[in-house]
C-alpha cells in the first residue's frame, strides 16, 4: 500500500540499499523497533492479490492494477524477496490468504509453497526459484476484513465462515503446526460488530486460533481531552469480542480457548480528505501519509498500555503500518528516512515490555469529556522482565499539571531507578520532519524519590521507567 514498499523498504536507486534494493538505513530503524512479527502481503490489498504474480524471475512477473488502492503493482517485491527481507529484520511473517477473490485452492497450494520440504510441484517449484529449505511460516490470515462492502469479494458471515472453515481444514492437512486468523468485525463501528463474530465462530470455531480486530483512531474534531481517551474504546471492544468467544465456547461446550490478534491498530485521520487529490494508478502511490504529532504519539502510548493490560488474550497485536503509511517511520525515496513521533512509545514497549504483565491497582483522579466518563488521568502498566530483573512502568499522565505518582511494588523489592525515559513538555501539534528530531524522549534525573517511593510525571506526558529488583 502506497509507499510501504515501493520508495519506503524498497529502493533499488538509493545509496544505501543493498544488492536486493532494499535500503539498510530502514532496516536499521526497523531493528530499533525490534518487531517480531509482519502481516504480509497486506491488509485490502490481499483481497485481489494472486500470490504466484510474485514469484519466479522478476523480469517475467505480471504488472497489475491494485483496485484497493487503484495503483499499479509491479511485482518486483514478491514471496521471496518479503521472506529474505524480513530475516534481515529480526522479524517473522504472519502470511495472509487472498479469501476474496480466490478460496481454498490457492490457500492450500501457497502452504504447500511455502512450508513443506520437497518432492510436490510446489515444493519443487520453491526450490527451482532459490529456497531450498521451507519457509516455515508458522501464523496466517484467513482474508481481510471479510464484512467491509469496500472489500474486494467482501462475504456475508455465513459465507465467509463457511470459507474460512473449509479453507483452515485444508491449509492444516497440509501442515498441521500453522496457526491461523480468521477475520473478525473490520471496525467495533460497523452495524455486523457482534453477529458476525458469532456466527464465523459458529463455523469455525475448532479449526481456527485468533479472531482478528481492527480499529483506527483519530482527532478530527481537535478535542485533546477526548481523544486522550480513546484508548478506553480500545478497551471496551476488546472485552467485548473476548465475551463473544467465550460465549460460543461455552456454547459449544468446548475447551479450546480463542486468543485474539489485533493485527490493524493506529492512529489514522491526518491525510482521509488530502488523499482523495492523489493521482490514481501510479507505482507506490503516495496515500495515508499521515505526520504524527506530539499529541498522537501520548494516544498510541495509551493505545499501546491497553494492549498489554489485555495481553492475557490479545497475543498477537501490528501496528498498521511500518513504513511511510501511517507509519513510525517515513522516508524520502531516494533520500532520508526519520523517525516520527509515535515511533518513540513502540520502540520503548517493544524493547522493555517483555515478561509478565502484572495486574496493577491504579488511584487516580479523573474526569469526563465529550464520549467518555470517568478517564483517569494516569494511564499505567507494569511489566515484570525477568531476564532482565527489572519491574517496568509504563504511564501517561493525561493531565496538564504535574503529577505526584506513589508507587508501591508490594512483596517487589526495588533497589534503584534504571531509567526514567520521558517524552514530555511539547506543543502537542510539533512533529517531526526530515533532518528535524523535534520530539524524542529526554532521560529524567532525579526524579524517582526513593524514600517516599513516588515519581514526578511531567504533564502531557509518555513515560518509561526501569527498577532494578533486588537479587534474592
Amino acid at each position: 500500500m502506497g509507499r510501504a514498499v515501493y520508495g519506503g523498504i524498497y529502493d533499488p536507486d538509493h545509496p544505501m540499499s543493498d544488492s536486493d534494493g532494499f535500503r539498510d538505513d530502514v532496516k536499521e530503524l526497523i531493528k530499533e523497533l525490534n518487531v517480531p512479527l509482519i502481516r504480509y502481503p497486506g491488509g485490502n490489498f490481499l483481497s485481489g492479490y494472486n500470490w504466484e504474480d510474485g514469484i519466479g524471475p522478476v523480469a517475467e512477473r505480471p504488472t497489475r492494477l491494485d483496485l484497493a488502492w487503484q495503483a499499479i503493482e509491479t511485482n518486483e517485491v514478491g514471496l521471496h524477496e518479503f521472506m529474505n527481507w524480513s530475516k534481515g529484520v529480526d522479524a517473522q511473517v504472519n502470511m495472509g490468504v487472498n479469501l476474496g477473490t480466490r478460496g481454498i485452492d490457492a490457500a492450500r497450494n501457497l502452504v504447500e509453497y511455502c512450508n513443506f520440504p520437497k518432492g510436490t510441484h510446489w515444493s519443487n517449484l520453491r526450490r527451482q526459484n532459490g529456497a531450498e529449505e521451507p519457509f516455515n511460516i508458522k501464523t496466517w490470515c484467513l482474508g481481510n476484513e471479510m464484512d467491509g462492502p469496500w472489500q474486494i469479494g467482501a462475504k456475508t458471515a455465513t459465507e465467509y465462515g463457511r470459507l474460512a472453515c473449509e479453507t483452515a481444514k485444508v491449509m492444516k492437512l497440509v501442515d498441521e503446526s500453522i496457526e491461523l486468523v480468521v477475520c473478525g468485525t473490520s471496525i467495533s463501528t460497523m452495524p455486523t460488530f457482534g453477529s458476525w463474530e458469532q456466527t464465523v465462530l459458529e463455523h469455525t470455531y475448532e479449526h481456527v486460533d485468533y479472531l482478528s480486530l481492527h480499529m483506527y483512531y483519530g482527532n478530527a474534531e481537535n478535542d485533546l481531552e477526548n481523544y486522550l481517551a480513546k484508548s478506553l474504546d480500545m478497551d471496551r471492544f476488546i472485552k467485548g469480542v473476548v465475551a463473544i468467544c467465550d460465549s460460543v465456547k461455552a456454547r459449544k461446550r468446548s475447551k479450546k480457548t480463542i486468543n485474539l490478534a489485533f493485527d490493524e491498530w493506529n492512529i489514522w485521520y491526518h491525510t482521509l480528505e488530502s488523499d482523495n487529490q492523489v493521482e490514481k494508478w501510479q507505482k507506490g502511490r503516495p496515500i495515508l501519509e499521515d505526520v504524527y504529532n506530539f499529541e498522537d504519539a501520548l494516544v498510541v502510548g495509551c493505545l499501546l498500555i491497553t494492549l498489554l493490560k489485555n495481553s492475557d488474550r490479545v497475543k498477537i497485536a501490528c501496528l498498521a503500518q511500518l513504513v511511510n503509511v501511517i507509519a513510525p517511520i517515513m522516508t524520502e525515496t531516494g533520500g532520508a528516512v526519520w523517525k516520527q513521533t509515535t515511533f518513540y512509545p513502540f520502540q520503548q514497549v517493544s524493547n522493555f515490555g517483555r515478561g509478565n504483565v502484572l495486574v496493577s491497582q491504579i488511584e487516580s483522579e479523573k474526569y469526563d469529556c465529550r464520549d467518555f466518563t470517568d478517564v483517569p488521568y494516569l494511564e499505567s502498566v507494569v511489566v515484570e522482565n525477568h531476564e532482565a530483573n527489572e519491574l517496568v512502568v509504563f504511564a501517561v499522565n493525561r493531565a496538564q499539571e504535574t503529577m505526584e505518582t506513589i508507587l508501591d511494588f508490594g512483596d517487589f523489592e526495588v533497589s534503584e531507578l534504571i531509567e526514567h525515559s520521558a517524552l514530555k513538555g511539547f506543543p502537542v501539534k510539533m512533529i517531526n520532519e526530515k533532518n528535524q528530531n523535534r520530539v524524542a524522549p529526554v532521560n529524567e534525573q532525579n526524579s524517582f524519590n526513593k524514600v517516599a517511593g513516588s515519581v514526578v510525571l511531567a504533564p502531557l506526558s509518555w513515560n518509561m521507567m526501569r527498577f532494578r529488583l533486588k537479587s534474592n
